[in-house]
């Protein structure tokens, strides 16, 4: 392991966005990062993978992990997508897609790392969009994935009292790049970076022992929330 309190950290969709910050401050912190993508992470030891294919997703995590000496603190699941439009106008695997990726990808990477944690008393951070936490039209799959995040999160914290710390991070940040549905702040709007919010995951992911941070809200003053 590192010589950092932040340790070894294992990433999902760590090749843009949030989760490339986080590898990014991981690493500027002294620690290892970890990757999986459906596309290459350069400088990172990573893992192509395909969320929507959970046995692949599972099979990826002991690959990078067993690769990498054996040994990880921390799984931060930032992987994520949409596919947005009414509900009969979306194409049903599409519809299917979204809630594979963000919810089954999320608990099959999870699943996978849990004994590595368990041996570390490490940490697992999920995320879920405000969205979780409210809705919007045009929106069905992704919001069901991600209040199933949230149930997933809060139930497992549940189940491993004791042994793995468990964070719902809820987190809004500009990524208007990559979005197009109809709750994108305008242009003028004041908001996250993807690199500000990496640092309050950092904060997470070093908490001692017996302080223990179950959820976690990063909010923009000009964001979306409930």
């Amino acid at each position: 392991m590192p010589n950092s309190p932040v340790g070894t950290v294992l990433v999902t969709g760590a090749a843009s966005g949030l989760g490339a910050a986080v590898v990014a401050a991981v690493r500027d912190a002294g620690g290892r990062a970890l990757a999986l993508d459906r596309v290459p992470v350069p400088g990172v030891p990573h893992e192509v993978v395909d969320l929507a294919d959970t046995r692949a997703a599972e099979a990826a995590v002991k690959r990078v992990v067993d690769g990498a000496g054996g040994s990880l603190d921390a799984v931060f699941t930032a992987a994520g997508l949409d596919h947005c439009g009414a509900l009969v106008d979306v194409d049903g695997a599409d519809w299917d897609r979204v809630v594979m990726v963000n919810l089954l990808g999320t608990v099959a990477v999870v699943r996978a790392a849990l004994p590595y944690l368990q041996a570390t008393g490490g940490k697992v951070v999920t995320v879920a969009g405000t969205l979780g936490h409210r809705v919007l039209p045009d929106a069905t799959a992704y919001c069901a994935s991600r209040f199933g995040v949230v149930g997933f999160t809060r139930a497992l914290h549940s189940e491993l009292k004791g042994q793995v710390g468990v964070t719902l991070l809820t987190a809004s940040f500009d990524d208007r790049a990559h979005r197009d549905d109809r709750d994108v702040p305008g242009p003028d709007a004041t908001l996250n970076r993807p690199e500000d919010v990496a640092q309050s995951v950092l904060h997470v992911l070093t908490r001692p022992p017996g302080c223990e941070i179950t959820e976690l809200v990063v909010a923009s003053p000009q964001g979306p929330w409930p």
